[in-house]
């Protein structure tokens, strides 16, 4: 039996896969920044992309995406300012959530851009 890290693991490789075949350009993984961790960084057509992966094996507990809370949402956002001072990036910064559902018989991506605004 996979361990959650793990199955963490296996959907950030799967979501980095699945925006890659879409366009996107991966600048970094696991990027961290006090409390927080950025899963995903990557460039769309100019806009840097802060992805936030969630990844479940069952919707038991509802869709993997709701787990991103406004407390999750508010550390992401610090992260981000931290990455785009540190890379002196200028330009649109987007945040968009992968959601990934692994069982023993499929496997289910669902890319949500702009899934949040910083506020």
């Amino acid at each position: 039996m996979s361990t959650s890290y793990d199955l963490g693991k296996k959907g950030e490789d799967l979501a980095a896969d699945h925006l890659t075949a879409k366009g996107f350009k991966i600048l970094a993984r696991n990027f961290r920044a006090g409390k927080a961790e950025l899963d995903i960084i990557a460039l769309d057509r100019g806009a840097l992309v802060v992805v936030e992966v969630k990844t479940r094996n069952t919707r038991y507990f509802g869709e993997p995406e709701e787990a991103v809370t406004k407390v999750k949402q508010k550390l992401l956002v610090r992260a981000a300012n931290a990455f785009v001072k540190y890379k002196g990036f200028q330009g649109e910064v987007r945040f968009d959530v992968v959601s990934v559902i692994v069982d023993e018989d499929s496997t289910e991506i669902r890319h949500i851009p702009d899934a949040f605004y910083p506020v």
